[in-house]
């Protein structure tokens, strides 16, 4: 096996439960988004414009599409003979199989894997982020700045900072304290979940961390606040492109939207840093004679025979005539019948909307499936793979699961 200077890990196991049913068959990084990607290939292709060869995708809750997906990491150009993309997830061993117990845990469990590349410095990512960063810049203040890790960081506002890991710094960004999510946050520097170690710091600290039985095997919780208590040196990594945590329904639907509203910042028509995909094959979108679509992102396989404004359809979407669809965001394969109404809704694969359906803001009336602590700022989201049913009335703020049992009379769901 080929000596590597660095090598990538993609934390990419989670459930990402905050997503509701967009996650129920799917894990996160597996999520469509922007009408032609996943979330999972942002860090992917920061990795391969970052020119780093050798990455391992950690994989664990719902894999199969991401599994199939990722694949060997040819759309990417990562699949390479020295090196390459490798699908990691929790396997037997000693008799006995070990799901990830946590991020540092994830990490842990594959040291065999990284030992076999014997590297420098290893850089640790999130699958489940919106942005586009060169790491190579980071390893190189890393190595300059002769820290034994890095962390990057990305000022919030300060309304938001509780939801995040904070860093508190020196002026000359030393990180002094980690506080994971701080009701009084001291500092606005989230942790964007981006690392970068000294192999030999962090496979210690991982030893260490996992003979602890009161550990809960996590880099923010329990890994960098043991480096700070060894006198580590850690050091800030301050990035001021483009980024979003799109662990939330709201934050997903912002994102989409920021594709048309901030197209300056996410650039995807930018071939100094592109963001690769695997696309199925498809024919040319099409928008018939009457249709209208404003302020809107689409791709191969759509039909557009009605009004689209300021939404995201992702392939092989149609949307017939007389239909509406405002500030939305339809995976691949959703069919909008004549007639029907959709404002701010999240619609998933393959799912059919009836004719003369509204659904949220122009909608009416009271309904069963409002979730408030999924959907929140009003958006609908609707599971994959449901149709739903013609007339139907779903008001802002609903979340429809095929599995939620409701009155007969209540229910929006066609042969549920």
């Amino acid at each position: 096996m080929p000596k590597m200077d660095v090598i990538a890990m993609i934390l990419a196991g989670g459930q990402g439960s905050r997503l509701g049913v967009l996650t129920k068959s799917v894990a996160k990084p597996a999520v469509p988004f922007g009408s032609r990607y996943r979330i999972i290939d942002f860090p992917l292709s920061n990795c391969s414009n970052s020119g780093i060869e050798t990455v391992g995708v950690l994989t664990q809750y719902q894999p199969l599409a991401l599994n199939t997906y990722v694949g060997n990491g040819h759309p990417w150009d990562l699949d390479r003979t020295n090196g390459g993309t490798f699908i990691l997830p929790p396997y037997q061993r000693s008799g006995k199989s070990d799901w990830y117990k946590g991020t540092a845990n994830a990490i842990y469990q594959n040291i065999d894997f990284i030992d076999d590349y014997d590297p420098k410095y290893i850089v640790i990512l999130s699958g489940d982020h919106i942005y586009k960063m060169n790491y190579s810049k980071m390893i190189s203040n890393h190595i300059e700045r002769g820290a034994d890790a890095t962390l990057a960081v990305f000022e919030v506002p300060w309304e938001e900072a509780p939801r995040f890991g904070i860093l508190n710094t020196t002026p000359d960004d030393i990180v002094e304290e980690f506080d994971e999510k701080p009701k009084k946050p001291k500092s606005n520097l989230a942790s964007m979940g981006v690392y970068v170690f000294s192999w030999e710091v962090l496979r210690e600290a991982l030893i260490q961390d996992e003979s602890d039985p009161k550990s809960d095997n996590d880099f923010g919780q329990n890994i960098l606040p043991m480096l700070l208590a060894q006198k580590k040196k850690l050091c800030a990594y301050r990035f001021y492109g483009y980024w979003k945590d799109v662990g939330t329904i709201s934050s997903l639907w912002e994102a989409n939207m920021d594709i048309l509203d901030r197209p300056e910042e996410i650039n995807f028509m930018d071939r100094t840093w592109r963001v690769y995909s695997r696309n199925p094959v498809k024919p040319s979108h099409f928008i018939a004679e009457g249709a209208v679509v404003k302020n809107s992102a689409l791709t191969d396989g759509c039909q557009i025979y009605g009004t689209v404004e300021h939404s995201v359809l992702s392939n092989s979407v149609t949307i017939e005539k007389g239909a509406i669809v405002r500030d939305s965001v339809l995976f691949p394969g959703v069919t909008v019948k004549r007639g029907a109404v959709l404002d701010k809704c999240i619609v998933g694969l393959d799912t059919v909307i009836g004719k003369n359906a509204k659904i949220g803001v122009t909608a009416t009336g009271d309904s069963p499936y409002i979730n408030k602590k999924i959907c929140t700022d009003g958006i609908v989201v609707i599971e994959r793979r449901l149709t739903i049913k013609k007339n139907a009335q779903i008001p802002a703020g609903c979340q429809i699961d095929q599995d939620v049992i409701v009155p007969e009379e209540q229910n929006v769901i066609e042969n549920a």
